[in-house]
């Protein structure tokens, strides 16, 4: 479903290295049945290509776009300079620093040009699913009742006891 209907979210990451840690919101919004892309669009080696993808988002009928970008980590607060829609930022952990650097990139956006930033890795991939499926569910009754039941469920999941 996620992948046939119109995309709802994109999820554009700077290569195809950075597909190991955005599968996460990727395989998440698919469970939540929530229809989204995903692209490489690298800030640095395809300017052209974000510029394009950014400016016709809206138009294409996305609602939100999940960033993903390790190292100088440009591609969200990009995206978001060339959009009016919500970026949602992931860094991806580096090898130099551990994704410190792809964090701070991403977190320290000028004022006027917000992404909202995400944990390193997958945890926070996983996480800018459900904020993007947060914010669709808003205008989405079906879609809040799946988010809710996916956090019912995760609460159940949680033992009582340590062993």
């Amino acid at each position: 479903m996620a992948q046939s209907a119109s995309p709802l979210v994109g999820i554009i990451m700077g290569s195809t290295s950075d597909w190991e840690t955005m599968h996460h919101a990727a395989d998440l919004l698919a469970e939540l049945g929530v229809a989204h892309e995903t692209k490489v669009v690298s800030a640095h080696r395809t300017p052209q290509r974000l510029y394009d993808y950014a400016t016709g988002a809206a138009e294409r009928g996305l609602q939100v776009v999940i960033a993903g970008a390790g190292g100088a980590a440009h591609l969200p607060g990009m995206a978001a300079a060339m959009t009016h829609l919500p970026v949602l930022g992931v860094p991806v952990e580096s090898k130099t620093m551990k994704g410190l650097d792809s964090l701070y990139s991403i977190v320290q956006m000028p004022a006027g040009i917000p992404v909202g930033t995400l944990a390193i890795g997958k945890a926070g991939a996983k996480n800018a699913a459900l904020l993007a499926a947060a914010i669709l569910a808003l205008s989405d009754a079906a879609l809040s009742a799946r988010l809710q039941a996916w956090r019912a469920a995760q609460t159940d999941g949680v033992a009582i006891d340590p062993e």
